[in-house]
């Protein structure tokens, strides 16, 4: 079975190496910690403390398996600031019927900062990537055909 690639930034990349060494240690010391306490008070069977702390474990353990999961079958794309819509851009868009602009960064959902994140798998990234400034592509959502135009981009 092949492992499909994970397309990252750089800045993806580099966040998610930091939330891993941040749930493997710190975050995964607190909860031992807590589990460790809870179940001091004695009878595990009705301690809910107990079970809140195993419940997050198994949650920080499935998110660690999930960004180990990125991170070994990542591929690190260059990011060019040549006016298309791709990875690691901003993207002004305006949808059709609607007088207002929005600005989004094209990346994961990782990659927190001040725009909204339209990642490269949703179907409005989907239709977005590739295309450039006065394009006008249709996007199949759930809700049907939506059609936007792109205004601009360019890079953060």
């Amino acid at each position: 079975m092949t492992q499909e690639k994970v397309r990252l930034t750089q800045s993806a990349f580099d966040t998610l190496k930091a939330q891993l060494e941040e749930r493997e240690g710190p975050i995964r010391e607190r909860i031992v910690e807590a589990i460790a306490t809870a179940r001091a008070h004695g009878d595990l069977s009705e301690n809910a403390e107990y079970h809140a702390a195993r419940e997050e474990q198994a949650h920080n353990e499935a998110k660690i398996k999930e960004i180990r999961y990125k991170l070994e079958n990542a591929e690190v794309v260059q990011t060019f600031d040549d006016g298309v819509v791709q990875l690691g851009m901003l993207v002004v868009i305006r949808y059709e019927g609607d007088d207002e602009t929005e600005t989004y960064y094209v990346g994961s959902r990782e990659e927190k900062g001040e725009y909204d994140v339209l990642t490269p798998d949703s179907p409005i990234g989907q239709a977005l990537l590739g295309q450039s400034a006065g394009d006008t592509v249709t996007a199949q959502v759930p809700s049907g055909d939506m059609k936007i135009e792109i205004i601009e981009v360019k890079a953060p």
